[in-house]
């Protein structure tokens, strides 16, 4: 049977139910003042599926309020198989896919598909490397900067600052101005551990901020080096080609402002892939859990 065959992608109730387990794992809250004992379901005719009352503060809530769900009319069910789409397709699937595949418009699909990456956007610092492990870092370039004209090499193009850890497989991307030893060194000072081996390629910006850990091993692109026994990006460039095909062929364009919650959405999907034995379900239920506290809205 389709997982997509699922009661939850089908019927909002069992959706509301399937988001509540997930949300609510230890017990439902209510977002207004905390209360976790003194909370009801309401009941009567006319009152909106989910919904619950705090008898403590006397409010009425659901499971949406405070998560990225908030203040939208979409169906339950229908959030939770774009969730899934977006957790399933390997290099995205786009908002004129999920508007068509969903039935909803495509202003409303984008918005969805955003709020989507909010939720799984990885908001914490370090662990990268911890124990000794080994980290990649590289940069690469997509798109063009606002306000600049094309032309040679990659100055007019978005920069974006990649790390990769060995061990656990776990990607982190920061999109960066400048590829400066000023910009390069808080972002491997706040996410590596001082005890990792740092391996990148030859480029001047990782040369200072590199002495900071137990080893940094260079290999050298320009002279045609690759491999070096343990030392090489290969790993890296494996998640950037990901990235490429999918923001070239599926996303094709993507404006600066919007272009870490892009970032976000592969390092998601990279950091928990089916190689580190996450399947499509699961991977779809760990961005579900992370939908608390990332409300966006459209003029944000």
């Amino acid at each position: 049977m389709s997982i997509l065959s699922r009661p939850e992608f089908h019927n909002e109730e069992a959706a509301y139910a399937y988001v509540e387990a997930r949300v609510w794992a230890n017990g439902r809250v209510c977002p207004h003042c905390g209360e976790t004992e003194r909370t009801g379901k309401l009941g009567g005719k006319s009152t909106r599926i989910g919904t619950y009352k705090c008898y403590q503060c006397r409010k009425p809530f659901t499971v949406k309020i405070g998560t990225i769900f908030e203040a939208s009319h979409v169906p339950m069910n229908l959030w939770l198989q774009a969730i899934y789409l977006m957790s399933a397709s390997k290099k995205g699937i786009s908002s004129n896919q999920l508007h068509r595949t969903l039935g909803v418009t495509l202003k409303t699909a984008w918005f969805m598909s955003h709020r989507i990456r909010e939720a799984m956007r990885d908001d914490t610092i370090g662990g990268f490397g911890a124990g000794g492990g080994a980290v990649e870092v590289d940069e690469t370039f997509i798109g063009r900067e606002p306000g600049t004209k094309p032309g040679r090499a990659y100055h007019h193009k978005m920069k974006v600052v990649s790390l990769v850890d060995r061990e656990t497989g776990r990607a982190k991307s920061i999109v960066v101005d400048k590829l400066t030893i000023a910009a390069i060194a808080p972002i491997l000072r706040e996410n590596i551990a001082r005890e990792a081996t740092l391996y990148t390629d030859e480029a001047l910006h990782y040369r200072k901020p590199g002495k900071a850990f137990a080893a940094h091993g260079v290999v050298e692109h320009g002279k045609d080096e690759y491999v070096r026994g343990d030392v090489h990006t290969n790993t890296i460039e494996g998640f950037f080609s990901i990235f490429k095909r999918g923001m070239k062929g599926v996303y094709q364009h993507c404006g600066k402002k919007h272009l870490h919650r892009y970032m976000a959405e592969f390092d998601f999907r990279y950091s928990n892939r089916a190689a580190l034995d996450v399947s499509d379900i699961l991977r779809a239920d760990i961005a579900l859990r992370g939908v608390v506290g990332k409300r966006l809205t459209y003029a944000q």
